[in-house]
């Protein structure tokens, strides 16, 4: 199959992906959209940028059109679960545009924002609900969602919401939904706790596999520095002077020190914004907006508030932390390529963070290429990345975990790897090693 017309959709919804821009199915829409037409349970593994919200919501639009109902008060046909607010808005605006020719109905429900537009916006009853878990579960229980009708039920990044701890809220909302019903998973991952889910809610699913579990997308050109702690600041201010990346997606694994990296790039002149657990949500919104448009070139994140960050034309993600959690290492870089792109990953990894390095190329199944960096940071960044080093261990005793070593803070952190590259003056230049493959037509 290679046009969304021969998947059998209604005329509105090859119009509105016309409209879209979107001619040919990606692999997972192909192999998924044909079986949900059919009502079909369905556990989908898919990393990020797959196109998996089409090949669920574009289904789900026909069936309810098929069957039209009429709507009532607190009533909703379909309810597609998300863990992250600017994931559940994401999926929300998906679902508008596919439908955007059908007298369908959407909504987005979650934390930080006031409910009572929520709750009226729920009283003249919903055919799509999307929802974070929490805001869910608070208004369920006060009596504002009605789940009587409820005909579809989708968990998306399910291996997200384990990460996330709402695996009992989940539990909650699975005992408050009708037996009877259409039910799709999605996970990048498979861990056990995912799997034992999977087999308590669906009946008898068929699966499908677009990319295997654990991998990371070919198209990806994926580059490890090492560099000490003191010295990432500067590396990252030179490697921005490179003109090629024109959209880079920063992460930070804390929230402190995503804030500390967006006030080192202002300081450089670079547009930067960071989005984190801390910014209320019209913040995030705006960030997430501004960088959407352009307005700003770099966005700092953490992995929770990243999750739902669906950009086109990211150039470059860049890890200045690497992620504790290998799996992470994954969402992070399919930020990049996605569709029918290509795009690069940099990851910053010093002494301390050898681990977590090895732990990802376990997942991956494949070594990264290597290099040392040659910068040398100033004194100032030394010492504020020891004091940030430990401000986080005081944080994890506080949280009841012993933290992981400090690590030198030489110049250098080549350690028992075989660098591809040899150090040299200037360290991680902002040249042609950074540049992106070109574009496949």
């Amino acid at each position: 199959m290679t046009t969304f017309k021969e998947l059998s959709l209604l005329e509105p919804l090859t119009r509105a992906l016309d409209a879209e821009g979107y001619t040919q199915p990606t692999p997972i829409q192909q192999q998924a959209i044909p079986h949900l037409l059919q009502g079909r349970d369905l556990l989908g593994f898919a990393q990020t940028g797959t196109g998996k919200t089409a090949a669920f919501s574009l289904p789900i639009l026909q069936h309810m059109t098929n069957l039209p109902k009429k709507r009532k008060p607190n009533e909703i046909r379909a309810l597609v679960l998300a863990p992250t607010r600017e994931l559940a808005a994401q999926i929300a605006d998906s679902f508008k545009s596919y439908g955007r020719f059908l007298p369908l109905t959407c909504l987005a429900i979650f934390g930080g924002v006031g409910r009572g537009r929520q709750i009226t916006d729920l009283s003249r009853g919903v055919d799509v609900l999307v929802a974070t878990p929490g805001r869910f579960l608070d208004l369920a229980n006060d009596k504002h969602i009605n789940l009587s009708n409820l005909d579809f039920f989708v968990l998306d990044e399910a291996d997200q919401m384990f990460d996330m701890g709402f695996i009992h809220d989940l539990r909650k909302i699975v005992k408050m939904i009708p037996a009877q019903r259409q039910t799709l998973l999605f996970s990048a991952t498979m861990p056990t706790d995912i799997g034992n889910l999977a087999n308590s809610i669906l009946s008898n699913p068929v699966t499908v596999e677009v990319t295997p579990v654990a991998t990371t997308a070919d198209k990806i050109d994926q580059r490890v520095i090492f560099v000490e702690q003191p010295n990432k600041n500067a590396l990252l201010g030179q490697i921005m002077q490179d003109p090629t990346i024109t959209r880079a997606l920063v992460f930070s694994r804390t929230k402190h020190g995503a804030n500390k990296i967006c006030q080192k790039l202002l300081a450089l002149n670079i547009p930067t914004e960071a989005i984190h657990g801390n910014k209320s949500q019209n913040a995030r919104q705006k960030a997430l907006e501004d960088f959407k448009t352009g307005a700003v070139r770099v966005l700092v994140a953490t992995d929770i508030a990243a999750r739902g960050i669906d950009v086109d034309d990211v150039s470059h993600v860049i890890n200045f932390d690497l992620p504790n959690v290998p799996e992470s290492y994954i969402h992070r870089i399919g930020r990049t390529a996605r569709a029918n792109t290509t795009g690069m990953s940099i990851s910053f990894c010093s002494t301390a963070e050898k681990s977590f390095l090895r732990d990802i190329e376990k997942l991956i199944r494949k070594s990264l290429p290597t290099e040392v960096s040659a910068i040398v940071g100033t004194d100032a960044d030394r010492m504020a990345a020891v004091e940030d080093a430990k401000r986080e261990a005081m944080q994890n005793v506080k949280r009841g975990r012993s933290s992981a070593p400090a690590g030198r803070f030489g110049n250098t952190g080549g350690g028992d790897r075989n660098n591809r590259n040899a150090a040299r003056p200037g360290g991680a230049s902002a040249g042609s090693r950074f540049n992106r493959k070109p574009r496949t037509p």
